[in-house]
């Protein structure tokens, strides 16, 4: 497979992208924090190949990306209030909220819990409005550098990816913040721009 790269600031290509995610294929693209990896969130088998391409362990599950918060009833049930709080106060942006994963959501992406968020990124955003919701890591090989810009994704899935976006570098650099909302107490499970205590502050 040859990989494309292609412009992210043509109508066109953000176009050409989210038909080769509804297809099934794969797409790189610039997020607030680092370069994404999407395949279609309901595709199981377009997820697998993320699993693939990444050389990613299968019991690692993928975040969700949403292009609104309307949609996040789509992806979780129940829906925790204090996710619903969070969402509301840091999306979009760097906080991904783990919550209780929807019937429709396959196990390719998460189990019981799935993670999600809206990038605050145009392109990504113009993206997922396309789309619908998206499973969307990180455009590397598993436990390789974070890529923040084309070049870096090309480096090293080149070939096994269909598609590109270059949007330039990545303006955050750093993965998200993950917190953990689908218990009673509040867990950060992966540290990053947000802290806990920020978190806390926006639900007193």
């Amino acid at each position: 497979m040859k990989t494309r790269i292609l412009s992210a600031f043509v109508a066109e290509n953000i176009d050409l992208a989210a038909m080769v995610l509804r297809r099934g294929g794969l797409v790189a693209f610039p997020t607030d924090t680092v370069y994404g990896l999407a395949a279609a969130a309901f595709d199981s088998r377009a997820v697998t190949e993320i699993y693939q391409a990444k050389r990613r362990a299968p019991e690692k599950s993928i975040p969700v990306l949403l292009a609104d918060s309307t949609e996040l009833e789509l992806v979780a049930d129940p829906i925790p209030p204090a996710a619903l709080n969070l969402a509301s106060r840091f999306w979009p942006g760097p906080l991904t909220i783990v919550v209780p994963k929807h019937q429709a959501v396959p196990l390719a992406v998460a189990n019981d819990t799935v993670g999600v968020r809206i990038p605050d990124h145009d392109v990504a955003r113009a993206i997922l409005s396309r789309t619908g919701p998206l499973a969307v890591t990180s455009a590397n090989v598993s436990g390789a550098v974070n890529p923040t810009t084309a070049q870096d994704v090309l480096a090293q899935l080149e070939g096994r990816i269909q598609l590109v976006l270059d949007g330039g570098r990545a303006p955050g650099g750093v993965p998200s913040t993950v917190v953990d909302c689908s218990n009673s107490e509040l867990t950060i499970l992966r540290p990053g721009p947000l802290s806990l205590e920020q978190l806390l502050q926006a639900l007193e």
